[in-house]
């Protein structure tokens, strides 16, 4: 059997997808034949990467910025876009990039951004969105988490506690809205070569490889990891798959 995902006709959006992993797997999205809007609180990212997937076929793309920790402007973008069909909360970083922080160093005002950014915002977006998926039979929500959550990381406390949060959510709402034809999966990803960690490697090309040493597969994440489970997820061949945690992580943390 040939396993090629199609979702013509899907309407998809991907929350933060103006770079790295979202631009990806809005690549992904746009080869298998949906619609996608590409959200970033940048216009000019969103528009140049909306162009782009426009430009390979054979689904297309627009842009939409908004701030997605604002809940006001969740509801201007949802008017925007009108009703999806795949929603990819995409959005989130360790606050501070690449600097690790203990956390009694910590203040509460790190604290509330990162769990503003990392967990609230996929509170904000999915609620503006799932309501129509289960009014209209299907729908696909998944939501992009890290090892941070499932493991436990030193120096990313609260990361790891707005991931975790979010996958404890997916599961909560897989189990409500199954029966309305709605799934909800999570991916975690361990660390990937994007953001600021290029940086950091362009500075310091040794870190990557001593980063990459507690990984069964020997490198560290790449951008286009994830964006085929992403796929499969949000086609028909899923049906029967959600309220769960994926790992893209290199065989970082087993998920058994």
């Amino acid at each position: 059997m040939s396993l090629a995902i199609e979702l013509s006709g899907k309407r998809a959006l991907i929350t933060g997808g103006g770079n790295g992993i979202g631009a990806e797997i809005g690549r992904a999205l746009v080869r298998a034949g949906a619609h996608v809007w590409i959200n970033d609180i940048s216009q000019e990212r969103a528009s140049e990467i909306a162009t782009e997937l426009c430009a390979i076929g054979p689904g297309s793309a627009s842009p939409v910025k908004a701030d997605v920790t604002d809940p006001a402007k969740v509801l201007r973008m949802r008017e925007e876009t009108g009703p999806v069909d795949i929603l990819v909360n995409n959005v989130g970083i360790p606050i501070g990039g690449f600097q690790l922080q203990k956390f009694v160093d910590s203040q509460p005002s790190d604290w509330d951004l990162s769990i503003w950014l990392n967990f609230g915002s996929v509170l904000h977006v999915t609620h503006a969105y799932v309501g129509a998926m289960t009014e209209a039979g299907f729908g696909r929500v998944i939501t992009i988490v890290s090892d941070a959550g499932r493991k436990g990381e030193r120096y990313q406390v609260i990361y790891g506690a707005a991931k975790a949060a979010s996958m404890g959510f997916s599961r909560g709402l897989a189990a409500e809205v199954g029966k309305f034809g709605v799934t909800v999966n999570c991916v975690a990803l361990g660390a990937m070569k994007t953001g600021p960690l290029i940086d950091v490697i362009a500075n310091d090309p040794a870190f990557e490889t001593k980063m990459a040493r507690p990984y069964a597969v020997p490198r560290i994440g790449r951008t286009t990891d994830p964006a085929p489970l992403v796929a499969f997820l949000a086609s028909d061949y899923a049906e029967w798959i959600t309220g769960q945690t994926y790992p893209v992580d290199g065989g970082y943390v087993n998920a058994l």
